[in-house]
């Protein structure tokens, strides 16, 4: 696969969901944007001559080979983004997974294995607050009725914006025979770091995902005049906020883990008045499960000590929770091998592989990223580094199929 031919592809699905000046993206499931990129991808799918299908879920499927048969081997990632992402997060994958068909015949492949490509839905949870919803509903690790309920930012329920997309809230769940038919799954993603630059590596492998969450955490205090409140007289949960952020940060820092605090409303919300409330999100993440305990118990017993001294509120609650996740050694193992030996390194994101892999042999590709950045529009890869990479899903892909 010449980087020409990636381009060609990669540049046909760019103008998607473009929003502002700073070039990210906005593709948030199930609304407009994202609409058109599931648009584009069955439209290229039924070029190759692919069969495509919906799960319950939202979940888009194109088979090469019959979808109904057993033991496919399935490729794919998502085409949703977090406001204002890079290109490549999610979509690198799923162009990569066309792009490596099209290599496979070019190459004479006939597989005796199905091989699948998959877009999974709601990946980054941006819009309805739950990471990985998509996989997550398909394989039973999430409530249907949960599911429905959750609200975006407007109000906007799940079932209200499948249904305004002409899909059926009612039909989501687990798909047993679905996810039974899949052998092995295996997802390609650009590098969310820099460690395939500083092993001057264009791919590696996956070893494992970090243990990750999500956890909500609410302030309360009471509303008031900025200019009149005497400060003693003040609470203010904005503070507690504050002092919380630092700590979660303090404690990051101390136990080598990672904590961080993107998103935050306040109530009212007005530059001349004191908050009445506060709510923020907690991502919390380490290198193993204790650790990542520990991490959020210190967050929680700082913030609490803080809210008793401001004479505020404070609850921490989970909305995600991800134990670790270690990749089929073997078929890493075969994979790397069949890639001449290319790196294997740990990953701190989660991905809809690291839902997967409770279920079917699973493990992950990266593709160099020079940039190191991740979920803001700087993130990149070169023509050249994803030409490598449908390369390397094409090999993988021959290797467990043929």
């Amino acid at each position: 696969m010449s980087p020409d031919r990636f381009a060609a592809l990669w540049r046909s699905l760019l103008p998607i969901g473009r929003a502002g000046r700073d070039g990210g993206y906005v593709r948030h499931s199930w609304a407009a944007a994202d609409l058109e990129c599931r648009e584009w991808f069955a439209e290229e799918a039924l070029d190759r001559n692919l069969t495509v299908d919906t799960d319950g879920n939202g979940n888009l499927f194109a088979w090469w080979g019959d979808p109904t048969a057993a033991d496919a081997v399935v490729t794919g990632s998502h085409l949703d983004s977090v406001p204002h992402g890079g290109a490549y997060d999610g979509p690198l994958g799923v162009v990569s997974g066309l792009l490596a068909i099209d290599e496979l015949r070019e190459r004479g492949v006939t597989p005796r294995r199905p091989i699948g490509l998959v877009v999974f839905t709601e990946e980054e949870g941006a819009r309805f607050g739950v990471a990985c919803l998509g996989s997550r509903l398909l394989t039973g690790a999430m409530d249907p009725a949960r599911a429905r309920k959750l609200t975006d930012r407007d109000g906007v329920s799940l079932a209200e914006a499948m249904a305004r997309a002409d899909a059926d809230p009612d039909r989501l769940g687990p798909d047993p025979a679905r996810l039974g038919r899949i052998g092995a799954f295996v997802e390609l993603h650009i590098e969310q770091g820099r460690a395939l630059v500083d092993l001057d590596a264009p791919v590696g492998v996956a070893s494992a995902i970090w243990p990750h969450g999500r956890w909500r955490m609410d302030f309360t205090g009471e509303a008031n005049h900025a200019g009149t409140t005497r400060m003693t007289d003040r609470r203010d949960p904005m503070v507690t906020f504050a002092a919380a952020v630092l700590a979660a940060n303090e404690e990051a820092r101390r136990q080598d883990a990672h904590a961080t605090v993107g998103r935050v409303e306040a109530t009212p919300n007005a530059t001349n008045a004191i908050a009445s409330t506060v709510a923020a999100w907690l991502d919390a993440r380490a290198a193993d499960e204790a650790t990542l305990e520990s991490l959020v118990d210190a967050v929680r017993r700082r913030a609490d000590e803080r809210a008793a001294h401001d004479g505020t509120g404070f609850a921490l609650t989970p909305e995600s929770e991800s134990p670790t996740v270690e990749f089929d050694t073997a078929l890493r193992d075969r994979i790397a091998a069949r890639l001449g030996q290319a790196p294997v390194l740990p990953t701190g994101a989660g991905h809809d592989a690291g839902v997967l892999a409770a279920h079917v042999p699973t493990a992950m590709l990266f593709v160099r990223n020079p940039t190191g950045v991740s979920h803001a529009p700087a993130e990149y890869a070169s023509d050249a580094d994803c030409a490598l990479g449908v390369n390397a899903l094409a090999d993988t892909l021959e290797e467990l199929a043929c």
